[in-house]
């Protein structure tokens, strides 16, 4: 009876399945550094400046909220806390750099950038070629040019 209790106390849990890892993955709290540089800034689309309305819904489920915007092609999906369209457009096409259009209350000033392929937030304020989409997109959402980063 001892080694039953020795070795149920002592097993490892069973691995998550896939949604359960994501969420657990993506759902730390905390805060994060963004990285400074990307080796993918040149997968960026030539025309970063006309963009779909921050408010546009996912092109392919037509889910409001939660949805980012391909900074390679300007399609706007859903997050991986969705249905996962953007995720799955990486997948598909390879494009690796998205910037978030979270409308959720909780995220009201989101804007950041994700680099799928170096699995890793971008700076869009310092990184010189990622600036005029966050300008961009900062006037589009909140009607007005964005603080100036502080350095």
């Amino acid at each position: 009876m001892a080694n039953k209790a020795t070795s149920s106390s002592s097993s490892q849990p069973e691995a998550a399945d896939d949604e359960t890892q994501d969420w657990i993955l993506g759902a730390g709290s905390g805060w994060v550094e963004a990285r400074t540089s990307c080796d993918h800034l040149n997968s960026l689309s030539s025309d970063l400046v006309h963009l779909p309305n921050p408010y546009t819904p996912c092109s392919r489920c037509e889910n409001p909220v939660e949805n980012w915007l391909c900074l390679c092609c300007k399609e706007v999906l859903c997050s991986r806390f969705v249905n996962r369209h953007m995720l799955m457009h990486h997948q598909q096409t390879g494009h690796c750099l998205a910037l978030s259009y979270s409308s959720n209350l909780w995220k009201n000033s989101d804007l950041s950038v994700w680099c799928f392929c170096c699995e890793a937030y971008l700076d869009a304020q310092i990184i010189l070629q990622l600036r005029p989409v966050h300008q961009a997109a900062y006037i589009l959402k909140f009607g007005e040019a964005p603080p100036l980063p502080q350095l």
